[in-house]
């Protein structure tokens, strides 16, 4: 079946716990633009996390994608186990058909430096945003039965390095792990990007952080969830198609 054939095509969405995170943006977007979506999160992060746990969270953007006429799947997921990947797969295939975009937002973010990072840690930050995101990748390669050249494989990263040691290290692993399918999924006729979306307003930045964004962003303000959705959207049409083995900036210029 062809992409324009395909009524509503599926995308996988990992790491959308949060109505006002980057994942539940794009899969607003996602489903807003003709796409039927699963999605995973994990309540226990966000738990641990200085932001919180947001009540009723995946169900509000399950209510919300359905309005924009999805079909939806959400999936509970603690990525640091090797098998959930698969089972995310068997989930989303079961209840709304085969993966056509894979789009990876989930990740282990907590500060610390080169010598304040425990072991546990930096293995914990491996294990979810490396490991995890190669195993995510190979199941979507394994099972992929797309149209050549509909397939979409996509994965959010940063360059915040300093004080943020293995979140940093294990999003500079994603990026190669993310472009190396490029080549590799080539025989399926899949593209395999990654963004860099800069500083994005989740509710997470302190005043300070968020004034100190704002004056060295050429654009004079923070990025919106939208503003990686639109790119997201765009790399998962027909007409996003030529990019390829990129790791594109969506940063308003703030490493310009």
């Amino acid at each position: 079946m062809s992409f324009e054939q395909s009524a509503r095509p599926v995308a996988l969405i990992t790491g959308v716990g949060r109505t006002v995170g980057i994942g539940a943006g794009i899969a607003t977007r996602l489903a807003a633009s003709g796409w039927d979506v699963g999605f995973t999160y994990w309540t226990p992060y966000d738990e641990r996390m200085a932001w919180g746990a947001e009540a009723g969270a995946p169900e509000t953007i399950r209510k919300a994608l359905v309005g924009e006429g999805a079909a939806v799947a959400a999936v509970e997921a603690d990525l640091v186990e090797t098998e959930t990947p698969a089972r995310v797969f068997d989930e989303v295939e079961s209840r709304l058909g085969n993966v056509t975009a894979l789009v990876m937002c989930h990740c282990e973010s907590v500060d610390s430096g080169l010598l304040d990072t425990t072991v546990a840690s930096f293995d914990r930050h491996f294990a979810v945003n490396a490991r995890a995101s190669w195993l995510l990748i190979r199941e979507y390669g394994r099972r992929f039965r797309g149209a050549h050249g509909t397939g979409r494989i996509i994965a959010l990263t940063s360059d915040h390095v300093v004080g943020n040691l293995p979140y940093g290290a294990s999003k500079g692993a994603l990026d190669r792990i993310t472009l190396a399918a490029a080549r590799e999924l080539a025989h399926l006729g899949v593209t395999a990007n990654v963004i860099n979306p800069g500083p994005i307003d989740t509710g997470w930045m302190p005043d300070d952080l968020k004034a100190t964004c704002a004056e060295h962003t050429p654009l004079g303000r923070l990025g919106t969830p939208r503003d990686t959705a639109d790119l997201v959207q765009f790399l998962c049409s027909p007409q996003g198609g030529w990019i390829n083995g990129q790791l594109l900036k969506s940063d308003g210029g703030i490493s310009a």
